[in-house]
């Protein structure tokens, strides 16, 4: 096992600490008691075995499985490997074994540089087939920093060397070799079934550690040229619930949705708290005072009168919009959540009119599929398609005068753009005054409310508006709903 390139045992704190910082600054939550059992960890792990002091601060720094890709990132920049590629020859032996450039049967020479570049691309590509094939992942990075050096190097510049990952993806093209290794993993056995199915699995982790591999090389070299804290900004991701939910991209929506779908059943438990809390109403005045006879008309213990507890309803007016689309597929997912936690949950959508779409979100719907439904079945189209809040509310105003009352909850969600159009203030006011509390959800930054055709801050007069540009704030306003 490679080592790792650390510094010398008396900054080793300091090199923590800023790993740490690191760490948190990356949005990983970590506390003053977890910086101490990492400096622990420090003195009960080997040093020399990279993985295992990998694994050990991941132990006591992280708290979910979702944090685990942005650590390893920042793992990679703060305690690189040791060792430097070899010039002229590769070796898949463990570090420290063998002769630089032996002939052991997993030795490839490789030119000075000043040969056929294309030789040494097709060279280094049969090396690797073979090492996807061997499934050895530490002579895989070994290599990947080789190919990194010979490969990934950028002409130069004033500003220095750079290398990059995609000159190396674009000479070796890995995922040319797929049917190599399913030939040579399947063997004799043909075609079909569970085999090929393990086997092209198989193929599908072997290449993405080897682009891991080659990434965090890249990375790797460019701390080393500009700095670890400069990388580390523009190399890592950020957290699932802290991508705003105008930006998610499909990599982000399985771990967006498995965030969102926790939050109803914290509103739920919440609720019932607050029913348990308050089973007592008012003072029942003259309970109190016939108590209070038995004790010389001191009030020594006061009555109540039992309070009327319902489950409250529910009332969701979503933008549907392109324009926050992505923010109104989770809000939707969370009001589907809900549905089980209050009596009524009804839910509305527009652009410039409004319809009803609570039947797409029945029990068990998919959500994607409901958001689908609405686009093709639902009239939220009145005239161009683009978003007319004063419209809209007219018409949820007009179609369900009986939607909102004093039991219900209203629940907008949407950017407060109104191209310019009416906002519609009077009705949303008179919706507010009619229902039991009202909040507005907007992905927007607070800084952008007024600008531009935003409407938002004149909505903040008569609505209770929130930011909510991601799973985090979501929770936070669950928590406080």
């Amino acid at each position: 096992m490679s080592a790792p390139s650390a510094p010398a045992p008396g900054g080793l704190a300091g090199h923590l600490d800023g790993f740490v910082r690191a760490v948190r600054e990356a949005g990983i939550p970590v506390g003053i008691s977890q910086a101490v059992d990492a400096a622990e960890i420090l003195t009960v792990v080997d040093l020399l075995q990279r993985e295992q002091l990998r694994h050990g601060l991941a132990a006591v720094l992280l708290q979910r499985a979702s944090q685990r890709p942005p650590y390893d990132t920042l793992f990679d920049l703060w305690w690189p490997l040791s060792d430097r590629p070899r010039t002229g020859s590769y070796s898949a032996s463990a570090e420290g074994e063998g002769e630089p450039g032996a002939d052991d049967g997993s030795t490839l020479d490789l030119p000075d540089g000043h040969g056929d570049e294309r030789d040494l691309a097709q060279r280094m590509r049969e090396q690797l087939a073979r090492l996807l094939m061997d499934g050895d992942d530490e002579a895989l990075r070994r290599f990947a920093r080789q190919a990194v050096e010979q490969l990934g190097r950028a002409p130069a510049s004033p500003s220095g060397q750079a290398y990059f990952g995609y000159r190396v993806m674009r000479a070796l093209s890995p995922d040319t070799l797929v049917a190599q290794m399913l030939a040579g993993l399947l063997g004799d056995g043909g075609r079909g079934g569970l085999a090929e199915q393990v086997a092209r699995q198989t193929v599908r982790e072997r290449l993405a550690a080897f682009r891991s591999a080659v990434d965090a090389e890249v990375r790797r070299r460019a701390a080393a040229e500009r700095g670890r804290e400069r990388v580390a900004k523009s190399a890592v991701r950020p957290l699932a619930e802290q991508v705003d939910f105008l930006r998610a991209q499909q990599s982000d929506l399985a771990e967006l949705r498995r965030t969102v779908a926790p939050l109803a059943r914290r509103l739920a438990v919440r609720l019932s708290a607050r029913r348990r809390m308050g089973r007592q109403g008012r003072l029942d005045f003259r309970k109190t005072v016939r108590a209070s006879l038995g004790t010389g008309g001191v009030p020594v213990v006061t009555h109540h009168r039992p309070r009327k507890v319902h489950k409250p309803e529910l009332v969701v007016l979503c933008d549907v919009s392109g324009s926050v689309a992505g923010f109104s597929h989770f809000t939707l997912m969370l009001t589907q959540a809900l549905r089980e936690h209050f009596s009524g949950v009804r839910a509305f959508a527009f652009v410039d009119a409004t319809d009803e779409v609570t039947r797409f979100f029945r029990p068990g719907a998919d959500v994607s599929a409901a958001i689908a439904r609405i686009g093709r079945e639902a009239d939220v189209v009145a005239f161009d398609g683009h978003s007319d809040y004063g419209n809209a509310l007219e018409v949820f105003a007009d179609r369900w005068p009986a939607a909102v009352g004093p039991k219900t909850s209203l629940l907008v969600l949407g950017d407060g753009r109104t191209n310019y159009r009416q906002p519609g203030l009077p009705v949303l006011a008179d919706l507010v005054r009619k229902a039991r509390s009202a909040h507005w959800l907007n992905p927007e930054p607070r800084r952008l409310w007024g600008s531009g055709d935003s409407a938002a801050d004149r909505y903040g007069e008569v609505i209770d508006m929130v930011e909510c540009r991601n799973a985090t704030q979501l929770a936070d306003f669950v928590t406080t709903l």
